[in-house]
Order: structure tokens, then C-alpha cells, then sequence
């Protein structure tokens, strides 16, 4: 992967209003997503292919040419690197079990039930998603600390689409 695929892949993601998108070719491990502020984080690994590290083993040109991309785009990597090491522990995903519309707290004007940094339980309430006019709160099925609130306050969403990461202990 070149560095204008990358290019490709980044203008791809804005086009289409992606929140995350992962891809791995050629043992490169490509992850973007946007953080809370709606900044695009984009997360570079080390590549796990040792033939990448030793170009001069008798390889090909064309195979040993990939290993500057990562090196080009590490910087970018490398500003977020706590937080994505942060994020690589354990994130669990809390998705939405239903069709309906996304309410961050039990009335307007009231305070949200977690914001990022929140420590929450599991069972404790997360948001309420409104479904023909019923309110169904939805529970944390895990015990840890939110990293990231996917939807804005009153938007729709849609069955097993992304509501909450949680940094689990």
C-alpha cells in the first residue's frame, strides 16, 4: 500500500462520513477513525511482516518498496500514540438494539447520563433510544469508563449501529 492509496482511502472515509474504517493488505494494518472532536485519527502499526523490515534478504524490489509508507505516515501515528495504545487494551462496543431515535438524557436540558471519562457499571443507563414514541433505556453490559460517544444528542440510529465505546477493567 502506497502512499497514495492511503490518499484514496482517507478521501473515501470523508466522502462517505465513515466514523471508523479498518483495512490490512500486505500485512499493513491501516485503522482510521475520528475522535470526539471529529478529527480523523488514523493508526498505523507496526508492520508485522519481517520480510518488510530486512529489504536487503534477497527480496524483490516490489516488495520491499511498501516500507516507507509507514515510516511517512508514523508522525501521524505518533501524535495520538498513548491514546491508541489506550484504545488497543479493551474496548467493548455498545451498539443499539433498535430502530429509533438516540436521547443522550432523560429530558432536554437535562445533564447527559455519561459523557466521555464517565465511570460507569454494568446496568447502569447509557442513553435512551425513543421507538414509536416508547423510551427504552439502554443499560452498560460492561463495568469500565466510556472512551467515546458515537451519536450526537436527537440523531436517528439504526439496529447494531455503534452508541458508546467503553474502556472495560
Amino acid at each position: 500500500m502506497d502512499l497514495n492509496q492511503i490518499k484514496q482511502i482517507l478521501d473515501l472515509v470523508r466522502e462517505h462520513e465513515l466514523s471508523e474504517f479498518e483495512i490490512e493488505h500486505d500485512g499493513l494494518r491501516l485503522k482510521i477513525r475520528k475522535d470526539v472532536n471529529g478529527a480523523h485519527v488514523v493508526t498505523l502499526p507496526a508492520p508485522v511482516v519481517p520480510a518488510v523490515v530486512m529489504p536487503g534478504a534477497g527480496l524483490p524490489p516490489v516488495l520491499a518498496a511498501p516500507a516507507p509508507v509507514p515510516v511517512a505516515a508514523a508522525p501521524a501515528a505518533a501524535l495520538d500514540d498513548e491514546a491508541a495504545a489506550d484504545t488497543e487494551i479493551e474496548l467493548a462496543v455498545v451498539k443499539s438494539p433498535i430502530v429509533g431515535t438516540f436521547y443522550r438524557s432523560s429530558e432536554p436540558g437535562a445533564p447527559p447520563f455519561v459523557d466521555v471519562g464517565t465511570t460507569v457499571k454494568k446496568g447502569q443507563v447509557l442513553c435512551i433510544i425513543e421507538a414509536m414514541k416508547l423510551m427504552n433505556e439502554i443499560d452498560s453490559e460492561y463495568d469500565g469508563e466510556v472512551a467515546n460517544v458515537y451519536v450526537e444528542n436527537g440523531q436517528p440510529v439504526q439496529y447494531g449501529e455503534r452508541l458508546f465505546a467503553i474502556r472495560t477493567r
